[in-house]
Parts: C-alpha cells; structure tokens; sequence
C-alpha cells in the first residue's frame, strides 16, 4: 500500500522553481531518506506534503486519496526548527498539543507521560523549555511528534543537538515505529544513518531528482570495480589487479569480483576475507552533488 504518492509536483517561489517536476513514492512500514543539500528543495517538498504549502502542478496523494483534513491527522511532522513554548511546563505542551491532534484528555495526559518517559525525560515534566539544553528539547519535540501514534512521520534533522547515546534511543524508537507499520521519511545530513535506517532514498538538488533507489543498488552503482581482499598470495603482479592498498585492491575494468576469487580459490590460494568495496553514501552525496 502507498502512504505517499508525490506525482510530478512543481513549486516555484517568484523566478525560482525550487520543486521542479518531483515523483516520489513512499510505502506502508519502510524507512525512506530525503536526502539533499541545503537549499535543494527538501523543506518545500515536506511544506506540500504537509499541506502547509499547495503545489503550482502535480498531485499529491495519502494513504492513496488527495490530501484532506481529515486524514492530516494521520501525519506527525518534526520540522527542523524548534517551535515549542519556551515558558510554558513540559507536560503541559505534550497535553495540549495531543488535545490538538483530537486526542481525549485524559489520553493526551497519559501520551504526554507515556513518551516522556520513552525518551528519558519523565523527570524533567514540570520544567520550562527554556529550562532544558537543546538535546533535552530536541527530545521533547519528538515525544510530541509521537503523541498521536501516526501512520506517516516525516522528520527533519531528527538528530540535530543529540550526543550518540541520544541518537541510538531515537533510533530504537524509530525502529519500533516502523515494526508496528509506521512509515518514515527521513530527511537528514547523517548518512551514517540513512545507511543504517532506510531502505530507499531519493536524492533532490536545485529542485530535481538526481538518485533514486534502494541504498543497496546505488552503492553498486557508484562502485569502482574494488575488492576487500586478504588472502596468502601476493596480488601485485596479478593480470587482473590494477592497484593495491592494504586489503583493498582494484580490478582492472570489466573483470568479475567474484570469479576472480573463484579463480584464486581454484588455483590453491588461502582467502580470510572477501568483500565489495563499496563507496558511502558520503562519498556518493559529494560525488553528485558537486
């Protein structure tokens, strides 16, 4: 089943076209990455999904109808900017806000308590905002985020302010999320963590895609013919080996990573370690974005 369906959508701000002409597909329980550069064109894009904004052309669909207000209420948002009250009590933003999301009190109330509590910051309820660092916040903003227990989350720099244990609770919580047939969008600069979480990304820059496609095929895509190798023979003079650093060694183009392995193994060699050598999804960004 799709969540999201984004058909050739078009938004442009005076002469700049800022989404130009973006397809985007998201599906029921996956983890899906957003991925680009600063100015690309991601905010605009969540701004229309969100129904904060409204597309010039294109169509966008939820859970496969148009946008309506009554199905808004499935979505949870994060936006990248802190937007919570900074005089007002902890427990009393998450009540409130989960009142806003049509929740009854008393369940707001025991939301509010219940993802306090997932996200280690029961104890600090009664506080001011202003009171709590910007991690501690960041924390809040994605308790509220969870209050309604939406079908389709859209988080932008989830893990903005978080030290790495924070950011490993998150992570579980996303995860558990997506176990229970949540979808996620992830729109994030740590591709550490698109390379752990998503299965799918899309990659927009100056308001187009420019990669699409699972982490997987587009790690292969970008590939250059390298190996991890560690083995009991000597590879510098071998026909097929351009180059050799350590354990990585490059193939001369067009040879076959795994029939050159079964060729050594055939010829008697020893081998401890046999790998692709794949680029990041660093590398990758860099490479096309520049």
């Amino acid at each position: 089943m799709s969540v999201l369906d984004v058909r050739a959508v078009v938004k442009s701000y005076g002469p700049k076209r800022a989404v130009d002409g973006v397809s985007v597909r998201v599906e029921k329980g996956e983890v899906f990455g957003l991925l680009g550069p600063n100015g690309a064109g991601k905010t605009s894009l969540i701004r229309m999904i969100m129904d904060i904004t409204r597309p010039d052309s294109g169509e966008i669909l939820l859970f496969d109808a148009p946008i309506r207000p009554e199905t808004k209420h499935r979505l949870g948002y994060l936006p990248e900017e802190r937007g919570l009250y900074q005089k007002q009590r902890v427990f009393d933003i998450l009540a409130f806000l989960g009142r806003l999301k049509g929740l009854a009190p008393h369940v707001a109330a025991a939301r509010a308590e219940k993802y306090l509590d997932r996200v280690g910051l029961l104890e600090a309820k009664k506080k001011r905002m202003r009171e709590l660092s910007k991690g501690m916040q960041q924390k809040v903003q994605i308790a509220a985020v969870l209050l309604h227990e939406p079908d389709l989350l859209i988080m932008d720099e989830p893990f903005s302010g978080l030290d790495p244990v924070n950011r490993m609770l998150i992570i579980d919580i996303m995860k558990e999320c997506t176990a229970r047939g949540t979808s996620l969008v992830l729109s994030t600069h740590l591709m550490d963590q698109v390379e752990a979480l998503c299965a799918r990304v899309f990659l927009i820059h100056r308001g187009r895609e420019v990669l699409s496609g699972s982490v997987r095929e587009i790690k292969e895509q970008f590939a250059d013919n390298a190996i991890f190798l560690e083995t009991d023979r000597d590879l510098r003079s071998h026909a097929s080996v351009v180059n050799g650093e350590g354990s990585k060694v490059w193939l001369r183009p067009g040879t076959n990573p795994e029939q050159f392995m079964a060729d050594l193994i055939s010829s008697g060699a020893k081998i401890r370690r046999f790998e692709r050598a794949l680029p990041s999804m660093d590398e990758i960004f860099v490479k096309v974005v520049s």
